[in-house]
C-alpha cells in the first residue's frame, strides 16, 4: 500500500513509518520543516513538505494522489497554546479529510485522544485540545465517502511496547506505550472491517492482531 501520514515527524508517526516501511509499504510523511526530512528517510518514509496550517485543500490533495490510505497523526504538541489546538488538532484534521475525499482516498485513520468531545467544558488549554479533537472526529464521522477509523489512545508513554493491548469502544483510562499505538495503527490499516469505529486503546492482555480482529466489523 501507499500510505500518507499527516504529522510525519511526530513520535507515533515515526514509529508507524518504520513499521510500515519494514513490511514493504510505501510511506510518505507530511512535515512542516525541511530539517525533519532526514528522520523520516531514516525511518523509511518519503518526506513531503507541506504546512497543514496554511495549505489549501488542493495542495494537500496533490500529496494524496495515488495513496491507498491516509493517517492523521498531526498535533500542535504539548507546548502550544489554545490557538494552535484549533488550527492543527481541528483545522488540519478537517483539511486532511477534505483532501482525502477530493482525491478519492477512502481509508482514513485518525489518531485522536481519549476524552475528545466537541462539548467538553472548560477553558484550559487541554480543555480546548479535547474540544478541538472532538470537533475534528465529529466532522470526519460525517463523511460517507471515507472509511474512517478513529483511535483514541490513553496516556502516551515512551516505555517499550509490549504488543499487548486493550482495544474497545470504551476501555476506561490507562497508559499505552507509543510503540503499541503505532502497532495498532499498522494493524488497523490492514483491517478495513474496522471502518466506522471509534476505539479507545490502553495497555492490556490481548496481542495487537487479536485485539484488532476482535473489534473488526463490530
Amino acid at each position: 500500500m501507499r500510505i500518507v501520514i499527516a504529522g510525519g515527524h511526530g513520535q507515533i508517526a515515526l514509529r508507524l513509518e518504520r513499521l510500515l516501511a519494514a513490511r514493504g509499504d510505501e510511506v510518505a510523511g507530511i512535515i512542516r520543516r525541511p530539517e525533519q526530512g532526514d528522520d523520516l528517510r531514516e525511518a523509511g518514509a518519503e518526506p513531503v513538505l507541506c504546512d497543514l496550517e496554511s495549505a489549501s485543500v488542493e495542495e494537500v490533495a496533490a500529496h494524496l494522489q495515488g495513496a491507498d490510505a491516509a493517517v492523521f497523526a498531526a498535533g500542535a504538541g504539548p507546548g502550544s497554546g489554545a490557538a494552535r489546538k484549533d488550527t492543527v488538532d481541528r483545522g488540519a484534521a478537517v483539511l486532511f479529510a477534505d483532501a482525502a475525499v477530493r482525491t478519492g482516498v477512502r481509508r482514513y485513520v485518525v489518531v485522536s485522544s481519549m476524552g475528545a468531545d466537541p462539548s467538553h467544558p472548560g477553558d484550559d488549554v487541554f480543555d480546548v485540545y479535547l474540544r478541538a479533537k472532538g470537533e475534528a472526529d465529529a466532522y470526519i464521522r460525517g463523511f460517507n465517502s471515507l472509511d474512517w477509523t478513529i483511535l483514541r489512545p490513553g496516556m502516551l508513554t515512551n516505555d517499550a511496547g509490549t504488543g499487548l493491548v486493550r482495544l474497545e469502544a470504551s476501555t476506561g483510562r490507562g497508559p499505552i506505550p507509543r510503540d503499541d499505538v503505532a502497532a495498532v495503527l499498522a494493524e488497523l490499516l490492514d483491517t478495513p472491517a474496522t471502518a466506522g469505529l471509534t476505539l479507545e486503546l490502553i495497555s492490556g492482555s490481548a496481542p495487537v492482531s487479536v485485539a484488532v480482529k476482535s473489534v473488526a466489523g463490530n
